[in-house]
């Protein structure tokens, strides 16, 4: 007998479990198409729209400063998953290295295989929001995202890309793959945004 993999919470834990949330021990995985498999050499980055452009390598972001963070994340299907810890390039190192343009309000993440979720630029440009490779203390699993994911732990999972190969910088808000079918603009799971009608 497996046993439960999922639990509700007696309460909101502090305000930590957002409502209609289930807490998890596991990591389940929730992917549009097949799980994308390289090796971590072959990780770029490109930089695009209103910014300088650029393409960062594995070796660049490695050059970055690396930073261990612990929080907990949501899933848009109902679970939640405590005490998370990640490594990678907090999102506001890597803005330090980047040249906006004036005018530049929101960011598509675009992912392996043609995979892409938008944020505002003050969503993005937080200092728990990480470029992350590790989880756990273990480079990041392909299932999960690996070798490279956005990690932005405020908005529910589906905003933080798996895969990711470029930032494209935007003068206004644009729908990607999911907002496209029904998910909600920005998901913020303490507010339950999840569909574009909430």
């Amino acid at each position: 007998m497996l046993g439960k993999f999922f639990k509700k919470p007696a309460d909101d834990m502090g305000g930590r479990v957002p409502p209609g949330q289930s807490l998890t021990t596991r990591f389940p995985v929730l992917t549009y198409g097949p799980t994308q498999r390289y090796a971590p050499q072959d990780v770029v980055v490109r930089i695009t729209g209103l910014a300088e452009e650029q393409t960062l390598t594995w070796a660049d972001l490695l050059a970055l400063p690396q930073t261990t963070l612990t929080y907990d994340i949501h899933c848009v299907t109902h679970w939640s998953k405590l005490d998370t810890t990640w490594t990678g390039v907090r999102v506001t190192d890597l803005m330090e290295h980047l040249r906006l343009q004036p005018g530049a309000t929101h960011v598509m993440q675009h992912s392996v295989g043609g995979y892409t979720t938008n944020l505002s630029l003050e969503d993005f440009v937080r200092p728990e929001n990480l470029l992350a490779h590790t989880f756990d203390g273990q480079p990041l699993d392909a299932e999960h995202g690996g070798p490279l994911r956005l990690v932005v732990p405020h908005l529910y999972f589906w905003k933080s890309a798996k895969w990711l190969t470029e930032l494209e910088f935007m003068n206004h808000d644009q729908p990607g793959f999911w907002e496209r079918n029904g998910y909600h603009m920005r998901g913020d799971p303490f507010k339950e945004e999840r569909y574009d009608d909430d």
